[in-house]
């Protein structure tokens, strides 16, 4: 598949070989116990019992995996992806180096339980500086940073983590494997949030990590069966359904975040404003050089809390909801979940609707919000 479009890609990840009278997707296969070999036992099936075994969950990660270029294993959200490899990977005595600035619940996991079990945890902005990795177990980037945006060089990451004997882990939410591809830029794992934009209906919860290291792939494996943290079988089904439109939702995604962007950067009553597909974006030297699109969440600030409840209000094509990455524009105050952020910053993530009409909306809106 390398060497196909992402479209083409996209539409063509996971499917078993076509044969006359099969589906293109099979339907979800709903099961906890399958029928055994009476002698032989699970020996000679794949599918034994519903937790480690499940086809429509293998067709679900033969396509991200093929996306991700990489073997992967998804898991009931990201965070029980994310959780599931920290504590795969992670023992007392170990030093794992996190994001300050990344996604709020992993910070909590890591000062709540991390640190309980003897697990010693350093917190670094995503651009740095970055301590000495000498002695350290695990080193955690999201890239670009949710929700600030900010995006650090994997390639260069990688290369000081390994020369210090270090593993280096990637949450490629935000970019989806089709923004960039963080195993070829020498990650050891990829970890990510699939209930964002790779399956971007906001209609399911799912995670998933991804690794060319079968070591790696094997413990995370174990620790997922024994967990139990599956996705059930229907959800594997519908993130494989609407993985065939990642492409289409990510051009129109993006696209309308550069208009969006453009039109807030003209606008004296709007602050902060990021986006790492502006030239004039802090990000955009590693951004343009690291990452094949840009995708459609940007972030700027309205002063309080007030001017965005009155701006989320009037828009009509603007929805309060948190989670991103959906075909849906939505506004997220991120202070009101527990983020080191300003009372006024929003995380704006760009739907599908007709860029035309999403400008103008928020135009409007800012305008009927009126000033602080």
């Amino acid at each position: 598949m390398s060497e196909w479009g992402d479209g083409t890609r996209c539409v063509r990840a996971g499917l078993p070989e076509p044969a006359p009278g099969d589906p293109f997707l099979p339907g979800p296969v709903f099961a906890a116990p399958y029928h055994l070999d009476p002698f032989e036992g699970p020996s000679t099936s794949p599918n034994g019992y519903g937790r480690p075994d499940n086809p429509t969950r293998r067709l679900l990660e033969a396509a991200v995996g093929e996306l991700e270029g990489g073997d992967c294993r998804v898991f009931a959200t990201g965070q029980a992806a994310i959780t599931g490899l920290l504590l795969t990977l992670l023992r007392p005595g170990d030093t794992v180096v996190l994001p300050s600035d990344g996604y709020f619940p992993v910070r909590a996991f890591a000062t709540g339980v991390l640190e309980a079990i003897g697990v010693r945890v350093q917190f670094v902005p995503t651009v740095g500086p970055y301590p000495s990795f000498e002695g350290v177990r695990l080193v955690l980037v999201e890239t670009p940073a949710n929700p600030g945006l900010d995006v650090v060089d994997v390639a260069a990451l990688a290369e000081r983590a390994h020369a210090a004997g270090a593993l280096l882990a990637v949450d490629n939410t935000t970019a989806t494997p089709l923004g960039q591809r963080p195993l070829d830029l020498g990650a050891d794992l990829v970890v990510a949030s699939g209930t964002k934009a790779l399956t971007g209906h906001s209609d399911l919860l799912l995670g998933y990590l991804a690794s060319r290291s079968t070591e790696l792939m094997d413990a995370v494996t174990t620790w997922r069966t024994t967990t139990g943290a599956v996705p059930g079988a229907f959800d594997a089904w519908l993130a494989h359904r609407s993985l065939a439109t990642l492409d289409l939702r990510l051009a129109r995604q993006s696209a309308n975040a550069a208009a969006v962007a453009d039109l807030l950067a003209g606008r004296s009553d709007v602050t902060g404003l990021r986006w790492p597909g502006r030239p004039d974006d802090p990000a955009y030297p590693v951004a343009s050089a690291q990452m094949r699109r840009i995708p459609g969440v940007l972030s700027f600030d309205l002063g309080d809390a007030d001017r965005v409840g009155r701006f989320v209000q009037a828009a009509r094509l603007v929805a309060a909801a948190t989670s991103f990455g959906g075909l849906h524009t939505t506004a997220d105050r991120r202070a009101q979940w527990g983020d080191d952020t300003a009372p006024g910053f929003v995380r704006l993530s760009c739907g599908a609707e007709d860029t035309v009409d999403l400008v103008a909306d928020i135009a409007a809106a800012l305008d009927a919000a009126g000033s602080v």
